[in-house]
């Protein structure tokens, strides 16, 4: 019986028939994510795709005037380069590094031929793109209705799931694209938490100290998120798992 293989860390690699992901395998190359590390550009063909290991991308939309937001976020359920999955290469967001960590290249055009031969490929990737739109769409909503203390847990707990440790580096700007707020709301809700006990922050370092209360403090749509990308791609094998 073919069986997904476990090799890699990242949960969507794990997720491809054995067959599919042994064809990749001699085209990935190990890479480090360094902080602020553009992945690709809005508008430019994409060359590339990445499958995070233990960084964190984001994808940003930025206005006419020069202001920035961002409208989603990868980890290592996923992959930047949604666009090739859905036959296309163009973008208006941009991508770059948010967490630093480690991943895996690839070049899009190799994707693109494994995806055009593999019709098991293609079921994982897309199912993928779809739990990616939910997340999308509970982040919307999140942020019209939930405060900034609680959409500030549930961010640090989705970031925690994807590091695959209790220390990591975000910054509060980043922080504060994600909840969509200016970086004094980011300082209110980070010096709450820290004490409060629930985590430690100094100069962007994130230390997680106590994760059941974060996940007490986050609003419901950490666990909508989380169950909705475990339905869809099976349940993670990491240490938060």
């Amino acid at each position: 019986m073919d069986q997904p293989t476990q090799s890699y860390r990242n949960r969507l690699l794990q997720l491809l028939p054995r067959s599919d992901f042994d064809a990749l395998r001699p085209r990935l190359k190990a890479v480090t994510l360094e902080y602020r590390q553009p992945l690709f550009e809005a508008n430019q063909p994409l060359r590339s795709v990445y499958f995070p290991v233990t960084g964190v991308a984001s994808l940003v939309n930025t206005m006419a005037d020069g202001s920035a937001s961002e409208v989603g976020t990868i980890g290592n359920e996923g992959i930047v380069g949604l666009p090739i999955l859905l036959g296309d290469e163009l973008t208006p967001m941009s991508a770059y590094v948010q967490v630093p960590g480690t991943g895996l290249h690839l070049r899009a055009e190799i994707l693109r031929s494994a995806l055009q031969r593999s019709a098991g490929m293609r079921t994982v990737m897309l199912r993928y793109a779809h739990a990616f739109f939910d997340q999308v769409a509970q982040s919307a909503a999140c942020n019209h209705f939930h405060p900034i203390e609680q959409r500030c847990c549930r961010w640090l707990l989705t970031t925690h799931d994807r590091v695959q440790s209790d220390q990591f580096l975000l910054t509060q700007e980043f922080l504060g694209m994600m909840l969509g707020v200016q970086r004094t709301g980011v300082t209110l809700a980070a010096r709450k938490l820290k004490g409060d006990g629930l985590i430690d922050y100094h100069r962007g370092q994130v230390s997680i100290l106590d994760r059941k209360k974060l996940e007490g403090r986050a609003c419901e749509c950490y666990a909508v998120s989380k169950r909705e990308f475990d339905r869809l791609l099976g349940p993670p094998t990491g240490s938060h798992a």
